[in-house]
């Protein structure tokens, strides 16, 4: 099983290899009614079979292609499940997510994946970062409301630990190590010897100045281009040292105090999302009455009409998009005349238009709010402030 995140999203959208398959079903966890996940599991590949031959797939083709979906049905797979399950699948790419949100059974067959029920999970409406500086080591995670996973960064150092060795500063020894790949100075414990002001304490605390330093200039390469908020967690006296360091303007003021290595993972992702969960709140509460406000005015900067959005979307315009989680618009865009074609039901080939639309949003730098419909602004399906 992969980890979902925005990298991962980027890939699904970036290998597409027609026909792609998208399949979406509620799970049960606990209970007798734990028998039927199988059961609804092989009705909705059925569905997906029929669904490839409408579009002219053979049979054997069909059940090629799903053949590793096929594979998963098996005792010890339904043991470990979470409150949905999404699997996706082309000629080159099979992928399949337990995760810990209900999602209502959806096939979905086309030129793309079917997305949009996953952005809710890991769009800008609910990613953040972590970053745990510990004494053993120093870790970067992508969150969301539901996940804490943790992210590989090229050049990020790890070895803060052996310069915060506990033996060593009891004993008031000024240990140093070599200096860490990607850092210019080995650190210490600004606390570690002699007296508050003195020479040594100074000097102790520029070397984890230069440690944070060479931390936050990996992670520049990795956020170049991200808005997300970013949370510290670590001892309190590293906070300000590595606020002197950091360039990432959204780093936010308040830090999770403790010692990563002793808090669990889940307990980690409660502390910071408790953390940023206002500031979502008020993103979204905020964006939705910008987009009011133009809407109210006129003046261009908005609209609700999903065949003046869907080209706004795929040409970059698009600054902010609203989206019912829980809808579909069938249909097809044609990109040389940047005309939507829409359909009562689907038919083959088509695309759901709202997924469409939030999908190359979010590709395109904008931002995306995934909304129940009785939640959406105005009552519209789908809504956008345009850059221009």
């Amino acid at each position: 099983m992969t980890l979902l995140s925005i990298d991962e999203l980027k890939n699904l959208v970036a290998n597409p290899d027609p026909p792609c398959v998208s399949l979406y079903m509620p799970m049960y966890k606990a209970g007798p009614e734990i028998r039927q996940n199988p059961i609804r599991f092989k009705n909705l590949v059925r569905e997906a079979e029929e669904r490839l031959d409408a579009i002219g797939i053979s049979q054997t083709e069909a059940l090629n292609l799903l053949k590793p979906a096929i594979e998963l049905d098996k005792g010890d797979f339904w043991e470990h499940q979470d409150q949905g399950l999404v699997i996706f699948l082309s000629q080159n790419l099979f992928r399949y997510y337990c995760l810990p949100t209900e999602f209502p059974e959806l096939v979905v067959v086309g030129e793309q994946f079917h997305l949009k029920p996953l952005l809710h999970l890991i769009n800008n409406d609910g990613r953040f970062y972590l970053l745990a500086l510990s004494q053993k080591d120093v870790k970067f995670f992508e969150g969301t409301g539901y996940s804490l996973n943790e992210l590989q960064v090229e050049n990020l150092p790890h070895l803060l630990a052996e310069t915060l060795l506990e033996d060593e500063l009891q004993k008031g020894v000024q240990h140093r190590i070599g200096t860490p790949r990607g850092a210019t100075a080995a650190a210490q414990h600004p606390g570690s010897v002699h007296g508050q002001g003195s020479p040594d304490r100074e000097k102790h605390e520029e070397d984890i100045l230069q440690f944070c330093y060479a931390i936050d200039g990996a992670l520049h390469e990795k956020l170049r281009e991200e808005k997300a908020p970013l949370v510290l967690a670590g001892v309190e006296y590293l906070f300000p040292i590595y606020q002197e360091a950091n360039t990432y303007p959204h780093l936010l003021a308040e830090s999770i105090n403790g010692n990563p290595e002793t808090i669990n993972l889940g307990q980690l992702h409660d502390e910071a999302w408790r953390i940023v969960a206002p500031s979502f709140q008020e993103n979204k509460k905020a964006a939705i009455e910008l987009y009011q406000r133009f809407a109210g005015e006129g003046n261009g900067k908005a609209s609700s009409d999903i065949k003046e959005i869907i080209p706004a979307t795929y040409y970059q315009r698009v600054d902010s998009l609203f989206v019912s989680v829980g809808e579909q618009k069938w249909g097809k865009f044609d990109s040389e005349t940047t005309t939507v074609d829409l359909h009562t039901e689907a038919e083959p080939d088509d695309e759901d238009m709202l997924d469409f639309a939030a999908v190359h949003t979010l590709l395109n730098g904008g931002r995306v709010y995934t909304l129940e419909s009785d939640k959406m602004p105005n009552g519209a399906t789908v809504a956008a402030i345009f850059r221009y």
